[in-house]
């Protein structure tokens, strides 16, 4: 296999890489707080061919050699967090985040062992609802919760109670108010706060699937705050990530500078795909001389 095959055979790898991303992009230009993700690469290998002597000439001050590339890989997938549209829904339950922040839910997972534990992961779906609490001694309050079942997580690191019977109005740094609607000349009751975290390095968050993010198992709590930092209000003066009741965060896919991308991609996969055809005729023709 000569330098040309191997060159455009890795670089192909790593298109097709990128084309998936591409199509996960596209794919969730409707989901509802979805980050698109783009594609970064960088050189597999790069090596300095010499050139014969005849190549010296008088007066020549290039060196005699050349950078011999060996295609591209993918580096990483790296999460981009610009904000997408807000889209007015006048439920009281629909919250989208602006700047760069996330909420925080918790999830049921299976251990090593097949036992269901409580995992903390982080989401920009803010499409919320009211789901009855499972604790038998507290039948007077609903617990927030996403589409799917996971708690939203308070400031108190514990899942957000809701009053029966009550409506809730959310303030832009999260703290939920409940008014009694039995009671309209009652005074309301704080409930809880929405817990955010601002993505300091989104690079290092792991997407697993509806819309939810994870860290790395070996991260620890220390590492952790460098990468997701708790928003508080000393930290939240400086880019302030605030919360909007009444709104759901569009994705910020745009989808004709991801289709612009997508024919970038096949031109670039076709080039590659001709010159290992080019690559395997000359060697066919070499293979037929003669002597």
């Amino acid at each position: 296999m000569n330098n040309s095959m191997i060159t455009s055979s890795v670089s192909m790898h790593a298109l097709q890489q990128k084309l998936d991303l591409a199509a996960n992009n596209i794919a969730n230009v409707n989901t509802t707080g979805y980050k698109r993700r783009e594609a970064s690469f960088q050189d597999v290998l790069t090596s300095v061919k010499q050139q014969p002597q005849g190549f010296q000439r008088e007066g020549r001050l290039t060196p005699l050699g050349y950078n011999q590339g060996w295609g591209a890989k993918l580096f990483a997938a790296q999460l981009n967090l610009a904000q997408g549209s807000l889209q007015a829904t006048d439920s009281p339950l629909d919250m989208a985040i602006e700047g760069s922040g996330l909420f925080e839910i918790s999830t049921v997972v299976l251990d090593a062992d097949n036992n269901p534990v409580q995992a903390t992961r982080w989401t920009r779906n803010g499409s919320f609802q009211l789901s009855p609490s499972a604790d038998p001694l507290d039948p007077d309050n609903m617990l927030l919760t996403t589409k799917d079942g996971h708690y939203v997580m308070g400031t108190d690191d514990n899942p957000i109670r809701i009053p029966i019977n009550h409506r809730i109005q959310i303030s832009p740094d999260g703290v939920i108010m409940a008014y009694n609607e039995t009671e309209p000349g009652a005074a309301p009751i704080e409930v809880g706060q929405i817990k955010l975290v601002r993505a300091v390095r989104p690079q290092l968050l792991q997407q697993l699937g509806d819309n939810l993010y994870s860290l790395p198992g070996n991260i620890t709590p220390a590492q952790q705050e460098e990468i997701l930092q708790t928003v508080t209000a000393a930290n939240n003066e400086v880019d302030p990530i605030t919360v909007r009741q009444g709104f759901l965060e569009q994705s910020n896919v745009n989808l004709s500078d991801e289709m612009t991308e997508l024919i970038s991609i096949q031109r670039a996969f076709q080039l590659n795909s001709r010159a290992i055809s080019s690559s395997d005729q000359m060697m066919n023709l070499a293979n037929s001389l003669r002597g």
